[in-house]
């Protein structure tokens, strides 16, 4: 049963009392769950709210805001640091957005954004205040981080006290719904984007896979649709400096997210490497497609960094980790900062105003580097778990084995096709019609609505075939077509809608829109009702 939305004044009230109990009397810091219970446990989401409210009660460089209402009606807080704390459309330095808690059941992300917002505005941090507008959302999946449960990732080392759901409250998973925008709180999180267009935005998880000997890896946006000169500058600029800086300034090891498996079989995950394995290795990475947050905001031509704490390291460590990966990421925004607004600002002002003729990618596949790579390969031990007496599974730090073998960490696109001046949906519903309309703006994007019918020449996809996936997925059995385009004179109905790509957000306009997409919303079933073999899809092309 959906709960009734909490009102501001019950919120503030159970925040405030909460905040009365974490402040530290001597410091008037607030202290973190996971710091006051000796790592052992993890906030809840009035732990989460009292120690920001304690925080900004602390200093006029912070502001508590809601950036939206979960599923089961909680204010998802977001927190604004700067000095003063500005407005959107008033900033002139890069706004940089951290998220966490995006999967309630990695929580690490959650505790060491409030200690790096403490840090920011009361510690070793303060000097950075100015070179950015900070964004922080510790608690995305609010409702998930609820469900706090000891039968929840129990392999996970810690926190024994144990952790919440993946999934949120309606069991979407939210780093799957960047497209479709079908839960609450995606819809909150991409009209936060839209409203303050950070120019970073980092975005923290745990992984589990692969016994590999790295504290953390990350991963820039993988969707070769995005800018290349953006891709370039966050692989092998600004995570090229992180990287070194964690090793020497924290000496946690980080590399490029992935996992371990056969050349000749790179879809099968592999945990290590048996001794008597003599198959060439690879380490891969994961999927381009924008239906997970990192490539997605890659299409909004802005800098996006994932952040995979190892979950086999211990809780505390996890946080170190993180709460370090995250402060070297600031850091170097910091000293680059103009630099960074250049380029996001250049990359706005090329695509809108590009001339000619453009292709973007409609299918994909993984490249690896042109020589091997030395990647470290670890080992685990077990423990039980004392509260559940469930088993641990625990890194041995120790053990990092520089091991020889090929990394897939790059797509490219291996089918392109034109990008249109504009697309056309065409449609007899305007039930049809308003839901894409709907999921489009929820994006950001603009849509026009033909005001009368009109004769136009387009490029139309006649449909040979139209496949839907056996298996569900996050509720959907996935579309794809098949078929030709021809070019045609046609009538287009007045109500059509218009969507030109010459926008900020025409790279996901192509993504969402284009026919043969494998991430649009066809993807996602909205056009269904209209596809089948030997007809024309409703969303037409004008060159």
């Amino acid at each position: 049963m959906r709960m009734q939305p909490t009102t501001a004044l019950l919120w503030l009230g159970v925040a405030s009392l909460v905040a009365c109990a974490v402040v530290n009397a001597q410091r008037d810091e607030p202290r973190s769950v996971a710091e006051r219970s000796g790592f052992t446990e993890t906030g809840r989401f009035a732990d989460v709210r009292a120690f920001i409210e304690a925080l900004a009660a602390g200093t006029p460089k912070v502001r508590v805001e809601s950036f939206g209402t979960s599923e089961e009606g909680r204010a998802l807080p977001l927190v604004v640091i700067g000095d003063p704390p500005g407005r959107p459309g008033q900033i002139r330095v890069p706004v940089v957005l951290v998220m966490a808690n995006i999967h309630a059941g990695e929580v690490e992300g959650k505790e060491a954004t409030l200690h790096l917002m403490r840090r920011l505005t009361h510690g070793d941090l303060q000097p950075l205040v100015n070179a950015a507008l900070w964004l922080f959302a510790p608690i995305y999946n609010a409702d998930g981080n609820e469900k706090i449960s000891l039968a929840n990732r129990t392999e996970q080392n810690g926190p024994i006290g144990g952790v919440g759901t993946r999934e949120n409250a309606k069991g979407l998973d939210l780093n799957r719904d960047f497209m479709k925008l079908e839960s609450a709180e995606a819809r909150a999180l991409v009209a936060l984007m839209t409203r303050w267009d950070p120019d970073v935005v980092i975005d923290l998880h745990t992984t589990n896979g692969s016994y590999h000997g790295y504290h953390l890896t990350y991963a820039p946006s993988l969707n070769p649709n995005a800018d290349a000169r953006i891709i370039e500058f966050t692989r092998d600029k600004l995570l090229s400096t992180v990287r070194r800086a964690m090793a020497s300034r924290h000496a946690f090891r980080v590399f490029d997210y992935g996992n371990f498996a056969h050349v000749d079989s790179l879809d099968e995950e592999l945990e290590g490497f048996a001794s008597d394995d003599t198959r060439k290795k690879a380490w891969r990475t994961f999927d381009e497609r924008p239906r997970f947050g990192n490539n997605y905001i890659g299409l909004r031509n802005r800098i996006a960094v994932l952040s995979e704490a190892y979950s086999y390291l211990d809780f505390e460590r996890r946080i170190k980790a993180t709460e370090a990966f995250v402060e070297e990421i600031m850091r170097f925004v910091s000293a680059n900062g103009a630099e960074i607004k250049a380029l996001t600002r250049r990359t706005d002002n090329e695509w809108t105003r590009a001339q000619g003729t453009r292709d973007a990618g409609v299918a994909f596949e993984l490249h690896p580097l042109p020589q091997p790579v030395d990647v470290l390969v670890g080992a685990v031990g077990t423990m039980p778990n004392p509260r559940s007496g469930k088993p641990m599974t625990t890194m041995v730090e120790s053990v990092a084995i520089p091991t020889s073998m090929t990394v897939y960490d790059r797509f490219t696109a291996t089918v392109s096709r034109r990008v249109p001046r504009e697309y056309i949906v065409r449609s007899s519903s305007s039930v049809l019609l308003d839901s894409v309309a709907r999921v489009l703006a929820g994006h950001g994007i603009r849509v026009d609505r033909l005001g009368t019918a009109a004769r136009r020449s387009v490029d139309q996809f006649v449909i040979d075939r139209v496949a839907h996936a056996e298996r569900a997925f996050q509720g959907h059995h996935e579309t794809t077509v098949t078929g030709r385009f021809e070019h045609k004179d046609v009538d287009v109905p007045a109500g059509s809608l218009v969507i030109r790509t010459d926008q900020q957000l025409g790279r996901l306009v192509f993504y969402l829109l284009e026919p043969e997409s494998n991430d649009g919303l066809g993807t996602w079933n909205v056009f269904d009702a209209e596809l089948g073999a030997g007809k024309v899809h409703p969303v037409l092309k004008v060159q």
